[in-house]
């Protein structure tokens, strides 16, 4: 039992793990992207993307596209490490 390292609790919610796996193949996403895919409502993917930022797993991007607000998101090279270290101590439990 001692091969088994605690998951990352940051990365252990479901939508924060969906909002990770989604950026590691992209460069980039926009809010509403992610919002669609992850299925989630505004206001609670907001809070998971600022403790993700808070973390630096992530860095959030706030711009215009003409008048509107435009918010994007990328994965750190911090963010792909940690989840790369998730991916693989969840694999130790599944063995």
């Amino acid at each position: 039992m001692s091969d088994f390292k605690p998951l990352d609790p940051l990365l252990h919610s479901q939508l924060r793990l969906a909002i990770i796996s989604l950026l590691i193949g992209l460069d980039s996403a926009e809010f509403t992207f992610i919002k669609e895919k992850t299925e989630s409502t505004a206001g609670n993917l907001s809070v998971q993307l600022d403790k993700l930022q808070n973390a630096g797993y992530i860095s959030v991007t706030k711009s215009f596209r003409g008048k509107r607000p435009l918010t994007t998101c990328s994965i750190t090279k911090v963010g792909i490490r940690a989840f790369e270290e998730y991916v693989e101590n969840l694999k130790k439990y599944i063995e």
